[in-house]
């Protein structure tokens, strides 16, 4: 019982002090670190989006570009906003952990 007291203690020292502790460094230190971040995600997740859309280009019997831009193919274009939100979908849960 006593054991089990000293670890709750320990662990609301500890949320405690995670809670009122300051951020690394200035305001503007941590502003260019987010930044950074930010445009890495971006980039990175645009990377792989055109990757996809590139995948999808090559995996169907016909072409996407030609169905939709000179057949005036609306079920394609569905489709490929389907792919379009799907992917999106999956970076952003990738980027926010």
């Amino acid at each position: 019982m006593k054991l089990l007291s000293q670890i709750q203690d320990a662990a609301t020292e500890t949320a405690q002090h995670v809670l009122v502790s300051p951020a690394r460094g200035t305001t503007i230190d941590v502003l260019i670190e987010h930044l950074i971040a930010a445009t890495v995600f971006s980039v990175v997740g645009i990377i792989v989006f055109v990757f996809c859309l590139i995948l999808a280009e090559k995996l169907t019997p016909f072409s996407i570009i030609h169905e939709i831009g000179e057949e005036h193919n609306m079920a394609v274009s569905i489709v490929v906003a389907a792919i379009v939100l799907g992917v999106s979908i999956i970076i952003a849960a990738a980027i926010l952990g």
